[in-house]
């Protein structure tokens, strides 16, 4: 990311120089039990209620405009502000974050690989003190190009430079556990598990032969794709690990929840 005050994919032994930086945003996106135990010095807390709509059938998609304001103005977020996020499970709210800064035209970010696991594994500083940021007023439209509807992947569908990433469990990509009124995936989708990419022995920090393993699935740099699960949250991390390894990647915030819910949708089991 041009101008970038940091690296997309940083380490805790990195970032730690740059706490006290007034231009970084840390953005905590764990349970908020972890957070009252200990975050980052001067992390705000966001909790992921505040990234989605909530509306069924498909209560991943992406928070309306009215709501994302209400939330960045909260954090204070501005044009040049770096922000810096992570979670407690490996990746999948970090990386919703992300999408979503995407989303309203925000490029410059991080992520905590490992998240606050592998920050407290090598002993960084926490704190307890909430953060408290200044307010600042926002004017947010959401970017087409970056949020995938349902017309957008049925208009791609079969063709040569397109690939789709499941990443939801294979019982779900198979139809054996069915969370819609359908069952199976989306014809020729290529299923990945989000926490495949993920090394519990350290501290769930991404894979380092993730792009190894993805290729011999058949993902690539050269395929134009699109990344789900049931509602955006698992693809939030597979929809980060696309950009930090390079993909021409995009999230589906509907996911299984609307495709599988949407009566002129192919599916294939």
């Amino acid at each position: 990311m041009t101008d970038s005050l940091l690296p997309l994919l940083i380490e805790g032994q990195d970032l730690q120089p740059h706490l006290n930086n007034p231009k970084i945003l840390l953005v905590d996106l764990c349970s908020m039990d972890s957070y009252l135990a200990g975050h980052l010095p001067g992390a705000a807390h966001v909790s992921p209620q505040e990234l989605v709509c909530g509306q069924p059938p498909a209560p991943g998609r992406i928070a309306n405009t009215t709501q994302l304001e209400q939330l960045f103005e909260r954090l204070g977020l501005e044009p040049d502000t770096h922000v810096v996020a992570y979670d407690d499970e490996g990746g999948g709210w970090a990386g919703r974050f992300i999408w979503t800064l995407d989303a309203i035209g925000h490029q410059h970010y991080s992520y905590l690989n490992g998240g606050i696991h592998a920050w407290r594994h090598d002993a960084l500083p926490l704190s307890t003190d909430p953060g408290q940021r200044q307010a600042v007023p926002q004017q947010l439209t959401i970017d087409a190009d970056v949020v995938v509807e349902v017309d957008d992947i049925l208009a791609q569908l079969g063709q040569d430079d397109f690939a789709v990433w499941d990443a939801r469990g294979p019982d779900e990509y198979r139809g054996e556990k069915v969370l819609a009124q359908k069952g199976g995936h989306i014809p020729g989708a290529i299923n990945c598990e989000w926490t495949s990419m993920m090394d519990p022995s350290r501290q769930l920090r991404i894979r380092t032969d993730a792009l190894e393993r993805l290729h011999a699935l058949g993902l690539n740099e050269q395929q134009h794709i699109v990344t789900h699960c049931q509602s955006h949250h698992r693809s939030g991390f597979t929809y980060l690990l696309g950009k930090i390894l390079g993909f021409d990647i995009r999230g589906y915030h509907g996911s299984w929840s609307e495709w599988g819910n949407h009566p002129h949708t192919p599916v294939e089991k």
